[in-house]
Parts: C-alpha cells; sequence; structure tokens
C-alpha cells in the first residue's frame, strides 16, 4: 500500500466515525445546567430563542417555604392587578410574564423598588400602583415566587402548562366564619342583599370573585353615588374660588385634573396648598384591610360570597 492509498482510507475512515458520532445522538438534548429546574417540554428545553436566556431560568429556586409564603403574599396584595397567573388582572395590572424587571430581576434588586415604592406615575394606560412597605423578607419572598413562575413560562409569555387553578382549590374557606368576618369588616359598606345581591351567579369563576372582593371591585357599596362605583371622585377649592367636583383622572404635585357631572374634562395647576384638595376613593379602605388581611380570612369570605345567589 503506497502513502497516497494510506491517507485515503485513513480520511475515509475520520469520515465515517464523524457521521456515526451525529447519527447517534441525533434527538438527544443537554442536560440543563446546574440548579435550574427542568422546563416544560423536556429537561433544559429552551423557552423561545436563546433557550434559558434569563436570569430566573438560570439560578436555583427558592426553597418550598419561601416559595409558599410568596405566594400567599402574592396571591392578597398582587393578584387582584396582574392576575392569579401573573398574565394582568381585574384591575388592568400589566403582564409580569413579560416584564423586564422582572425576567432581568435576580435577587429583588428590580422588583423590591416597584413593591416598596409603587408606580405613581406608570405608562400611559397602565393603572398607578399604589407602594407597599412590606418588610425586607416579604419583598424577597414575592420576588422569588415571582421567579419561580417566570422560570416554567413557555414561549411569548405563556405561563406553565399545569398553571390551572380549580374551583374547589379556591372554596377552601369556612363560610359561616366567612359571613360574620365580612358582617363585622365590610358590612358598613356592603350588602349582601344589596350592592353584592347575587355575586356569587354574577361571576362563574371563584378566583375572579376572589380577587372582585379583596380588590374592591364586587359591588358599589351603600349608596354613595359616583363614588360608590369604585372610582374616586375629588373636590378642588381654588383660594378664594368656587369648589369643584367630579370624578378624578389624575393628580401629581403639579397638576390636578377631573371630569365633571357634565362630562367637562379640567386640569387645575397645584401650587402647595392652593387649591385645596379633597379625594374620596372607596378603594382606599381596601387597600388598607389588603395590608392585614389574613389567608384564612380571604379564603372565608370568598367562600361565602360564592353561597350569596
Amino acid at each position: 500500500m503506497n502513502r497516497s492509498t494510506a491517507l485515503l482510507m485513513a480520511a475515509t475512515l475520520a469520515l465515517l466515525a464523524a457521521v456515526h458520532v451525529r447519527v447517534a445522538t441525533q434527538g438527544q438534548q443537554p442536560p440543563p445546567p446546574s440548579g435550574v429546574a427542568a422546563a416544560p417540554g423536556g429537561a433544559g428545553a429552551p423557552q423561545g430563542r436563546g433557550g434559558n436566556s434569563f436570569p430566573q431560568q438560570q439560578r436555583p429556586l427558592a426553597d418550598d417555604a419561601t416559595l409558599a409564603r410568596g405566594k400567599g403574599l402574592y396571591d392578597i396584595s398582587c393578584s387582584a392587578c396582574h392576575g392569579v397567573d401573573l398574565r394582568g388582572g381585574q384591575l388592568g395590572g400589566p403582564n409580569l410574564l413579560r416584564s423586564q424587571n422582572v425576567l432581568d430581576d435576580k435577587a429583588g434588586e428590580l422588583i423590591g423598588p416597584i413593591i416598596i415604592g409603587g408606580r405613581p406615575n406608570p405608562p400611559a394606560g397602565s393603572p398607578v400602583m399604589p407602594p407597599f412597605p412590606l418588610p425586607d423578607a416579604d419583598v424577597k419572598a414575592i420576588a422569588e415566587y415571582l421567579h419561580s413562575v417566570a422560570a416554567q413560562g413557555g414561549r411569548q409569555g405563556r405561563p406553565p402548562d399545569d398553571d390551572i387553578v380549580k374551583p374547589e382549590r379556591v372554596l377552601v374557606g369556612d363560610p359561616a366564619a366567612g359571613q360574620t368576618y365580612f358582617e363585622v369588616t365590610c358590612g358598613s359598606c356592603h350588602s349582601a342583599v344589596g350592592d353584592l345581591k347575587g355575586i356569587g351567579s354574577r361571576v362563574a369563576d371563584p378566583r375572579e370573585l376572589q380577587n372582585l372582593w379583596v380588590s374592591g371591585g364586587g359591588g358599589g357599596g351603600r349608596g354613595r353615588g359616583a363614588a360608590a362605583s369604585g372610582r374616586a371622585t375629588v373636590k378642588v377649592t381654588p383660594a378664594g374660588g368656587q369648589t369643584v367636583e367630579g370624578r378624578l383622572v389624575r393628580i401629581d404635585d403639579f397638576l390636578v385634573t377631573l371630569i365633571g357631572a357634565d362630562g367637562t374634562r379640567r386640569t387645575m395647576p397645584r401650587n402647595g396648598p392652593d387649591p385645596k384638595v379633597e379625594i374620596d376613593n372607596p378603594g382606599d379602605a381596601h387597600r388598607k384591610l389588603v395590608m392585614t388581611l389574613a389567608d384564612t380570612d380571604m379564603h372565608n369570605v370568598t367562600a361565602y360570597l360564592w353561597t350569596v345567589k
């Protein structure tokens, strides 16, 4: 065998070996990085272009106790606006599965300031987010819970495939205890035979019912006129001028905007205490309630309102 023939045979064998390796490994997926939970669709399955490209898909999740605590806090304080599945809720909050702050956050450094400080000047079309002065441990737990949900999300902001909450998992409270709590805590503004009459029949999903009453969107209250609709009203009294009243549209340190009973929209400048501004927001009571509402009471009242057919 001459040298040329030997080189040709060696090259052919090398090519055949490469083809064999390619065929043998076809269809196999590399294992996920250490510490990363298996994604839906198979271990380490890419979640869109770039695969596991976001921080919450590259880091180990928090322990089960922290995630359970974060979920409870989220359900009470956040789900009415952002939804039980993070895709946006009854009050029009943004989809957190697509939030760049959630996607880029690693340890609450981006999520925490928003929870603590709120968003008084959100982008156009988004509602104002009030501040939630929660302890650092609670803020961290919420951030970790958001990571755990986002880490399982599918392409284009789709929530996890198994993120379906059956009614029996929502209606876990004691209706009798819920009625007692409702009458003591909520009865001065709401009535099961008045504004909330038949609410258990009007709302088909118990999750939506829970969001409605926790957020204050479940009824209009007892005879409170425009304020009873769940929208804030405002009285603006300039120094030495006539009081103007209407539905509050926007307020900041420099301007206050309202819509009067005749539909006229007015914007007035603010300069310290002039004009005097008095706001009546029926949602304030619910925001205060959210800060102290226990999981047990929330489940009990939801179970009770579900019986109000």
